[in-house]
């Protein structure tokens, strides 16, 4: 258990324990959130943790069902998609398309808290550079940590489709849990709802800290930077050219460099728009006058009025990429090799990525209204002419994706090996 793990498991287990004793009990105070609840028994984080994975794998907890966290966010997969849906179905039925393709919920411990201006100081000690909107969890990034994105579903009505948390209350009640919950948390915290609700929150938020189950650094690259493994040469060819600033400037984006003193999360949590092709395979496409506009709407509702968020969505970490089969936040692309082929060609071949109009022109960034285009990032890869040369040739694109492999859990060193000093710790 990383430094980071056992810092956030005893601040939420500290601050569950707060005596009821020691409070004054003649002037009670409604708490700001869960964490503030005056609890007689303290919480023990083992058995939180076997609380949270009984809920996560649960499919009672839905409207239909036959829906659990693990439908969506499978473990087989990295905690990610198990198939190549555009977007996962559920509703009250479990029919419903989402409008959204699953993200995975490993490696994202480190997540900040969304902030319209982000400073970062580095190792030069310049921390002046505003970096724009970046954290939060979601791909708009509206849920501020894990304990309030695990209530997204369980009221989605496109997901888990519970009405109110009374109704998951309920549910949880009917599962025999809340004589659990009462083992864990103390029979005063789940005397309502509301706290039935919160408490099954804090037990989801808690299990996906496992170490070994979220973030286990097991990867190839992992091994690589602790001196553990070697990279075949077409991998460090492919290293080579996600780093390049000329070439894939991937690293921009997906940091593949240890900071800190911790194994990077091939993420910098920032917000990006792409310029994705629209995605017929989601239901909500059908109609024309609908655009999924990300951090300024429609399912963020603080910064519709900020134009220049329009079209943006948050980076996501491309740890366990390879073994997903959809991409991007519509869900769009099928192929990793078509992924990174579209970072290198959407500007200097859009006629390979977009449709044409009737009269033949290519409509490039067709997911998005025309008022917001110039909100696209023409960074590199990205930019350049039509017919020009791109920054990546098919080698290159080839390469690169022999080096995301490198990022799936799971690998085992062919040696004992000793971590080298720059190893992160974890």
């Amino acid at each position: 258990m990383n430094t980071f793990t056992r810092t956030l498991l005893a601040s939420a287990s500290l601050a569950l324990s707060l005596s009821i004793e020691a409070a004054d009990t003649t002037k009670p105070a409604a708490p700001t959130s869960f964490y503030g609840t005056l609890m007689v028994h303290r919480p023990d984080v083992t058995a939180m943790t076997t609380l949270g994975r009984a809920l996560f794998f649960d499919p009672r907890l839905s409207a239909s069902g036959s829906m659990s966290c693990a439908t969506c966010h499978s473990p087989v997969h990295a905690y990610g998609p198990p198939n190549g849906l555009a977007a996962q179905l559920g509703g009250r039925d479990g029919k419903l398309q989402g409008g959204r393709a699953v993200p995975s919920i490993r490696y994202v411990q480190g997540v900040p808290s969304f902030t319209e201006h982000f400073f970062e100081g580095g190792d030069d000690g310049n921390d002046s550079e505003d970096q724009g909107p970046v954290g939060g969890h979601t791909w708009d990034g509206r849920a501020q940590s894990v304990h309030e994105q695990a209530q997204l579903p369980l009221l989605s009505p496109l997901e888990m489709a519970n009405s109110s948390p009374a109704d998951v209350a309920n549910k949880l009640r009917r599962a025999g849990y809340v004589e659990q919950m009462g083992k864990v948390f103390g029979k005063d915290v789940v005397s309502n709802d509301t706290q039935v609700f919160n408490a099954a929150l804090m037990a989801l938020e808690v299990f996906q800290q496992a170490p070994n189950e979220f973030y286990p650094y097991t990867s190839k690259y992992d091994a690589y930077l602790r001196g553990q493994a070697k990279l075949t040469t077409q991998e460090a060819r492919g290293l080579s050219v996600f780093n390049d600033e000329n070439k894939g400037n991937c690293a921009s984006c997906h940091v593949s460099a240890i900071k800190g003193g911790v194994m990077p999360a091939f993420t910098d949590w920032g917000f990006i728009a792409l310029g994705v092709p629209r995605n017929k395979a989601l239901a909500a496409n059908h109609d024309k006058a609908y655009y999924d506009l990300g951090l300024c709407g429609p399912e963020r509702k603080d910064l519709s009025n900020k134009p220049e968020y329009c079209g943006l969505f948050r980076t996501p970490s491309l740890r366990n990429v390879a073994t997903r089969k959809v991409f991007f936040h519509n869900g769009g692309f099928h192929s990793l090799e078509d992924v990174v082929a579209f970072y290198a060609t959407r500007d200097t071949a859009p006629q390979r990525w977009y449709p044409r109009d009737a009269h033949g022109k290519v409509l490039k960034y067709d997911d998005l209204p025309p008022q917001y285009h110039d909100n696209v990032n023409v960074d590199g890869p990205f930019g350049g002419k039509a017919g020009s040369k791109p920054s990546m040739s098919p080698a290159e694109i080839k390469d690169v994706v022999a080096f995301l492999k490198t990022l799936n859990d799971g690998y085992v060193p062919s040696g004992a090996g000793k971590p080298t000093q720059t190893a992160a710790r974890h």
